[in-house]
């Protein structure tokens, strides 16, 4: 079993930054890949951004050049870097292990 803690989330003004981090804890750590998702209000879930264990990482779209995930596995932490925010990010982010395993969610709100 894995469990994932997300922090970081909160509001902030449009063209802001904000830093989410993912805690994982649990036997089963070591995943090949970890990843970001978001779920928007009245929304589904979707794909932001992965890492693999070589660092090898993806993005969708809308955030690239603007987010940047990275991890520590000696630390066990999932981190993204979010910069140049837009009202349209506003969303719960999930942590996502390649168990599969989610985290429990941080909310984001890009507003002014």
């Amino acid at each position: 079993q894995v469990q994932l803690v997300e922090s970081g989330g909160g509001l902030v003004q449009p063209g802001g930054s904000l830093r989410l981090s993912c805690a994982a804890s649990g036997s089963m750590f070591s995943p090949n890949t970890m990843a970001w998702y978001r779920q928007a209000p009245g929304k589904e879930r979707e794909f932001v951004a992965s890492i693999t264990r070589s660092d090898s990482t993806n993005y969708v779209d809308s955030v690239k050049g603007r987010f940047t995930i990275s991890r520590d596995n000696a630390k066990r932490m999932l981190y993204l870097q979010m910069n140049s925010l837009k009202p349209e990010d506003t969303a719960v982010y999930y942590c996502y292990h390649s168990g599969p395993f989610w985290g429990q969610g941080t909310q984001v709100i890009v507003s002014s």
